[in-house]
């Protein structure tokens, strides 16, 4: 039987960027070839942080941030889990904390954007938003384009889908944050 062996995220960040994508979960090194993005995804990602960063500019100071395009968040240290997040927004608090030379964001963020991409497997997605939601992220939104919904997860509540005709929100962890669905898919 092999054993594993457990890595940190310094040791991950340290890898040759050499076209795969890595994550480490509870240390383990996970791998997969880059997904290519393309152009639905990368839209989609636009529209969510532009409805996030409209909603931001409306909060009294301080205010956290909205970040996107695999945003590197150490979700937890010692095994260390360390993944990217396709749009996620932090508190004030904790952007804050963040060092001018640290890659990574520590801890978890309010909100996790997951947008599916075609090489996402189901067990994947579940596997990540569970994750999540076990390590402290209040709310994970998981965008499907081609049915264009959003699924809600929250910890401890029913995950609750949204179609392009229904309001997207986030009470009360993102406080009068609105926007249509089918405004993400425009």
């Amino acid at each position: 039987m092999a054993t594993v062996v457990l890595m940190t995220a310094e040791e991950l960040l340290a890898l040759p960027l050499d076209g795969m994508d890595r994550e480490l979960i509870q240390g383990e090194l996970r791998e997969r070839p880059m997904t290519l993005r393309n152009r639905v995804h990368s839209a989609i990602e636009a529209q969510v942080t532009i409805a996030l960063g409209v909603w931001l500019q409306s909060q009294p100071e301080p205010r956290g941030r909205v970040v996107s395009g695999e945003a590197g968040f150490r979700l937890r240290r010692a095994p260390d889990t360390a993944v990217g997040i396709d749009v996620a927004y932090v508190s004030a608090e904790q952007a804050n904390l963040v060092m001018p030379s640290s890659t990574l964001f520590e801890g978890p963020p309010v909100l996790a954007v997951e947008i599916l991409s075609p090489s996402d497997s189901q067990e994947a997605i579940e596997e990540k938003v569970f994750l999540y939601l076990e390590l402290g992220v209040a709310v994970v939104w998981v965008v499907q384009p081609r049915f264009k919904t959003v699924t809600i997860h929250m910890p401890g509540v029913e995950p609750r889908m949204v179609s392009a005709s229904q309001e997207l929100t986030a009470e009360p962890h993102l406080p009068g944050f609105r926007v249509q669905v089918a405004r993400l898919f425009a």
